[in-house]
């Protein structure tokens, strides 16, 4: 059976989109399938400040239209369909199942990316990006010498609490417990910082602002007070989840679901790779979701030559 395409990338967010890029100008016939938008994170980022080359920073929906007109430009096509199984990966044709329509492959590059875990609390989505963040070291410095909050007790939140602190002028932790779920070396750093707080066994029942994030309510639950605890902004770590549950049983996955590969994006089947926030060991970054993007894409071409 001849294949439809030599490579299918499942995902445009910037791995996706990076990969296109070199996969396509490499004149390898290569079609993008996305089941929402394009750009992935980076459509819920307002201002990115970290990603190199704009000095002055980019808009995060900007940057994602620019990413999908250069990958188009050399010929890859986009379409927007929900992929729900694959099917002979092992063979030298595989088969992409989306929710409509059946497609073939030499290779296929797995860039679904994850998302936050989100709290549920009323006025979340209404004001992320105006306040409510999933990522400290994208927008922690919008909140120079400002009060935040930092929702959630494991090793991503105190990490990122931590590196709040030396931009911020307070940041207050508010957990469900009475202890952290982090590893002990975060503890004691955190512990050992003197504008981190901490409300024990608080969870948030609402966030309160109009234009912009004003406060948090929350109630303890010990006493079951309810109260607004004023804040700039609410920095959310209640847990990542990968895209993958289309891929269970298919590919080696860690407990979480993140797809293994070596450090030129491989799983352990030929012919199929991953990149970006679904793989494991990814720190869900712009810059290595791009860097990974392209070696999956490098890869790729080197194996079917």
């Amino acid at each position: 059976m001849e294949a439809d395409y030599d490579v299918i990338i499942l995902g445009a967010g910037a791995a996706g989109l990076s990969a296109c890029v070199y996969t396509s100008r490499a004149m390898m016939k290569t079609l993008v399938l996305e089941s929402l938008g394009s750009g992935g994170q980076l459509l819920i980022t307002d201002e990115i400040e970290n990603y190199p080359g704009f000095p002055e920073g980019v808009k995060g929906p900007l940057l994602a239209q620019d990413m999908e007109t250069q990958a188009l430009r050399f010929g890859g096509e986009l379409e927007y369909a929900e992929v729900e199984a694959l099917d002979d990966i092992d063979k030298p044709v595989k088969i992409v199942r989306t929710d409509d329509k059946v497609y073939t492959a030499k290779s296929i590059i797995i860039a679904t990316g994850g998302a936050h875990n989100k709290l549920g609390a009323p006025g979340e989505d209404e004001l992320a990006g105006r306040g409510v963040s999933y990522c400290a070291v994208c927008d922690g410095n919008f909140f120079r010498g400002q009060d935040v909050v930092v929702v959630g007790g494991g090793d991503s939140a105190l990490d990122e609490g931590i590196y709040l602190s030396a931009i911020v002028k307070s940041v207050t932790f508010i957990h469900r417990r009475d202890e952290l779920r982090a590893t002990k070396l975060l503890q004691e750093r955190a512990f050992a910082i003197d504008n981190i707080k901490f409300l024990w066994s608080h969870v948030v029942e609402n966030l309160v602002g109009n234009e912009l994030l004003e406060a948090v309510k929350v109630k303890n639950l010990k006493t079951e007070e309810v109260y607004e605890y004023p804040t700039a902004a609410a920095f959310i770590y209640v847990g990542f989840h990968p895209n993958s549950e289309y891929l269970q049983g298919v590919l080696e996955m860690d407990p979480l679901g993140h797809i293994a590969t070596d450090l030129h994006m491989r799983t352990k089947v030929p012919g199929v790779y991953a990149c970006g926030d679904i793989r494991t060991e990814s720190t869900r970054q712009l810059g290595v979701a791009v860097g990974d993007g392209i070696t999956a894409a490098l890869s790729a071409y080197h194996d079917l030559l």
